[in-house]
């Protein structure tokens, strides 16, 4: 089911979300300043390529302020709106039943969208 779900998920526009991610994430590299950023657009890009049967869990150990200061540099100057994009494209999937394990993907990135920083993509 995962295999079909991520390959359905692939057809119908997660390969150019996660294209917009990557080439997000390639942009943000160029800079030095947006080096740390464009590796949190990378990690989401990974999970919006491949999004059924991955688990978004918290790093083994503590990533201390650093992360907290990240995550709310992050909110403001971007995640806050990427999160809103998925929670739309959510709720307007949640309506038909079909669209239903698609919407929870998008909630999945959404919550990814929001703190990246101490975060970790399982599979």
């Amino acid at each position: 089911m995962r295999i079909l779900g991520n390959l359905l998920w692939l057809i119908f526009g997660g390969i150019f979300t996660a294209v917009e991610y990557f080439v997000s994430s390639i942009i943000l590299c160029v800079t030095i300043v947006g080096i740390p950023f464009g590796i949190q657009t990378f990690k989401l890009g990974i999970l919006a390529l491949w999004p059924f049967g991955a688990r978004i869990g918290y790093m083994g150990y503590a990533p201390g302020c650093l992360s907290t200061i990240m995550n709310i540099i992050w909110l403001i100057f971007g995640g806050i709106w990427i999160a809103l994009s998925h929670i739309v494209f959510g709720i307007v999937l949640a309506i038909t039943i079909i669209g239903i394990p698609f919407a929870v993907q998008h909630f999945k990135l959404a919550s990814l969208a929001l703190t990246p920083f101490g975060r970790t993509i399982e599979y």
